[in-house]
């Protein structure tokens, strides 16, 4: 019996002429045989499914587009026409897994080849529908439950993560970690009783800080280098006095000079759980951002502490961002927020912006707990022989 051998490079050129040219038969038959002979690879399936297609044979054509996504998971195209597939068969929740897959496997811009510009858009809109659709649906059904009551906020977030409005943003401390804490990006005012107290002084506050603007050398630049240490400044805000700190304790000490002319402003903080470690925290100080200014995104250096802001001169067009909440200061409203979660300020008015800024111990965090930390820490220093400034 005469035995034939195949010249898989001839049968694919083959099979492909004949596809362009509209043979889809021709096509398939060629394909077959390469995938008969283990000949086939994610291109050759990729083509035999466009063939069975094209001759309407729904079934093939899927089992072909499976064996492309088999061999290469993020391919575009076998995504794009197993998301249609599914779409025409009216399974829409599988339909929009795999557009949305599309998506996501979509190579850098520019890059997406031109023939499927139209498809990726059409993926889009259809995800934007179902989630549409879904939002409505879920709304109707949450309504009943206060959805839109006081209380429902972190509800609220998870379904932004959920719809993909909002990323997730966890805790990232550049120097020290402890463990099971709560993920809190801005903290529920209720938690810090003493609030009320330093709210109730930011007038007098107010009146110290006038007088120290008046003196502008008073204010150094936030970030400033340390001569002995590598200079690093990936975000342009080194020695930048468009950020500037006028403190009245620095790493846990008081600056004698500055704290003198503030005594209402300590005052006011006396009943407040700063985070006291020594040589390291708390710091108190008034930040100023200086018109049209930014503090690129960063985090801070412990997760043992969370940083109080009370805004004094708040003029319009300010914001500050933690994790993916956004909000604007109101002059004498204090606000909480854990500083380990990216977070980033702008002002982008003509005027000057400046707020009161301390640090404090994490509530969650106990007597013992933060004992042993305090001691941990300053252990550290003792052995290093310094501590350098960790900055807020």
């Amino acid at each position: 019996m005469q035995k034939f051998t195949i010249d898989p490079r001839r049968l694919a050129q083959e099979g492909m002429n004949a596809l362009q040219a509209g043979n889809a038969k021709q096509a398939r038959a060629c394909f077959e045989k390469l995938v008969d002979g283990n000949y086939a690879d994610a291109s050759i399936f990729l083509a035999l499914a466009y063939a069975c297609k094209s001759m309407q044979d729904a079934s093939a054509a899927t089992s072909a587009i499976d064996n492309v996504l088999l061999l290469e998971p993020q391919n575009l195209r076998a995504l794009l026409f197993k998301a249609d597939h599914l779409a025409e068969s009216d399974d829409r929740r599988a339909a929009s897994a795999f557009y949305l897959a599309a998506i996501k496997a979509v190579p850098p811009a520019g890059q997406v080849p031109a023939d499927l510009r139209q498809a990726m858009l059409a993926a889009q809109a259809f995800c934007d529908r179902q989630t549409g659709e879904l939002e409505t649906m879920l709304h109707a059904a949450l309504a009943d439950h206060g959805v839109d009551q006081p209380g429902a906020e972190r509800f609220n977030q998870s379904l932004d993560i959920l719809f993909g409005r909002k990323q997730i943003y966890l805790q990232e401390p550049r120097y020290y970690y402890f463990p099971g804490l709560p993920q809190v990006q801005f903290y529920p005012r209720d938690m810090f009783p003493w609030l009320d107290q330093v709210e109730a002084m930011a007038a007098e506050i107010r009146l110290e800080l006038d007088s120290i603007l008046r003196q502008h050398p008073a204010f150094q630049p936030y970030v400033q280098g340390d001569p002995s240490r590598p200079r690093h400044d990936p975000t342009g805000m080194l020695n930048n006095p468009d950020w500037g700190a006028f403190y009245l304790m620095k790493d846990g000490n008081v600056v004698e000079e500055n704290a003198a002319r503030c005594p209402r402003t300590m005052g006011a903080l006396r009943d407040v759980p700063l985070a006291l470690v020594g040589n390291r925290s708390p710091s108190i100080l008034f930040s100023l951002l200086r018109p049209g200014a930014r503090i690129p995104p960063h985090t801070g250096f412990v997760n043992t502490r969370l940083i109080c802001h009370l805004p004094l001169i708040i003029p319009p067009q300010c914001g500050f961002r933690v994790g993916n909440e956004t909000r604007q200061w109101v002059e004498g409203k204090a606000w909480v927020f854990d500083d380990t979660i990216e977070h980033e300020a702008w002002n982008l008015s003509n005027e000057t912006r400046v707020i009161l800024l301390f640090d404090v111990w994490r509530p969650e965090l106990s007597a013992h707990e933060r004992d042993l930390v305090r001691t941990m820490l300053e252990a550290l220093d003792r052995k290093d022989g310094d501590s350098q400034s960790w900055g807020l």
